[in-house]
């Protein structure tokens, strides 16, 4: 017993060096980060890590649109090859919607039709959602205005030349390294951090904006503090009131924020596949939500358009590989609204894993078995 009792003195004596240790150096935001992760068995932020966050409530209306089932709801199965692939990758649901109408749908996992899961860099495309409403709104200028108006903190050689739409289409010369695996990266730093502005201005604006495409999380984060410096409104407040309620959610949301209470515009909007597919209706209708319209609709058509690659444009990924126009939102970990427009299709996937893409092609391999298969499903 003395031997058990010396051995878990030792160990909490280390863990508390450690502590120390890592708070001393700036680096304080691992104990969050390995609560979050290791220490409840993942290797990664996961899905349902919003219990590990402080979170904003996204407020959905008094009454709901529901969606309707199609005369052919889950009657036709899925494909082998993509039943095969959705449950490699732990898959927690699966929603396919034509002509407005529920095609087909399944969960896994316990997960339903009103469970929640974190929508990752899904959230990028919300973000730009909302600063296309502000411009709408007369809150920002247009898509040309100076992010230093609106961010004066804000440092760097080239931050005179920011605009907002270098923002939103990765091409703002930030100096920000996009990695998940390295801990002490500032990805890692602005997802588990307590002061994600701070962090954010202490980043300068280092090459030439508009000049290269550069896929960061920071530089929608940017987007999201010139949304709430301009409103005064937290992120979650604006969604509620500009999307969620007018979209007819059925279930509320929830955004994660730091411990200041600032949402992580970049990331980690909390919803369920069908409350999801909203967002790929709207944008299938070219911004108009059952006879409201939302976004302008020459928006719509310039945020699915080529910006300065051919596969992203003002945070949506595109794809016509497959013989016709995709557009889509993504996340990490194979979070996706696909919209197939030629086919009056939105396609949602939700789940735990992901293929990755690769040098060769930006979209991932499960990205576009699921695409192929959908398309067969309904010719």
């Amino acid at each position: 017993m003395k031997k058990i009792t010396k051995v878990l003195s030792s160990v909490l004596l280390v863990f508390g060096l450690l502590t120390i240790l890592v708070y001393t150096t700036g680096h304080g935001y691992l104990v969050k980060g390995m609560w979050a992760s290791y220490i409840h068995g993942h290797n990664s932020a996961t899905i349902g890590d919003a219990e590990f966050f402080d979170t904003h409530l996204i407020s959905a209306p008094t009454e709901e649109t529901p969606w309707e089932l199609s005369s052919s709801y889950n009657k036709n199965a899925l494909s082998d090859r993509l039943t095969k692939k959705l449950e490699a990758n732990k898959s927690v649901a699966f929603l396919v919607i034509q002509n407005d109408r529920i095609l087909f749908e399944k969960y896994w996992y316990k997960y339903s039709d009103s469970s929640q899961s974190n929508s990752f860099s899904m959230a990028k495309s919300i973000t730009t959602m909302l600063a296309q409403i502000a411009i709408q709104k007369g809150v920002f200028k247009d898509w040309n205005q100076s992010v230093k108006t609106l961010l004066p903190e804000l440092t760097g050689e080239y931050v005179d030349d920011l605009k907002l739409w270098h923002l939103s289409t990765m091409s703002s010369g930030l100096e920000w390294d996009e990695q998940y695996k390295n801990p002490f990266t500032v990805t890692a730093k602005a997802y588990y951090g307590n002061d994600v502005k701070k962090l954010m201005m202490s980043l300068p604006i280092a090459t030439a904006p508009g000049k290269v495409y550069n896929y960061q999380s920071g530089s929608t984060q940017l987007l999201g503090l010139c949304l709430m410096a301009a409103t005064s409104k937290p992120l979650a407040t604006l969604a509620s009131e500009w999307l969620w309620q007018p979209l007819g959610a059925s279930h509320d949301a929830t955004w994660h924020t730091d411990e200041r209470g600032t949402e992580l515009s970049y990331c980690c909007f909390n919803s369920n596949a069908r409350d999801f597919a909203r967002f790929g209706k709207m944008m299938l209708h070219s911004g108009n939500w059952n006879g409201t319209q939302i976004l302008d609709s020459q928006f719509v058509q310039l945020a699915t358009s080529p910006a300065l690659v051919p596969y992203y444009a003002y945070s949506f990924w595109l794809d016509e590989s497959h013989g016709t126009k995709v557009f889509y939102q993504r996340g990490i970990l194979g979070q996706f609204i696909i919209t197939i427009p030629s086919k009056n299709l939105v396609i949602v996937r939700l789940g735990k894993r992901v293929d990755l893409a690769t040098d060769v092609d930006p979209h991932s391999a499960d990205f576009h078995i699921i695409v192929e298969e959908v398309l067969k499903m309904v010719e």
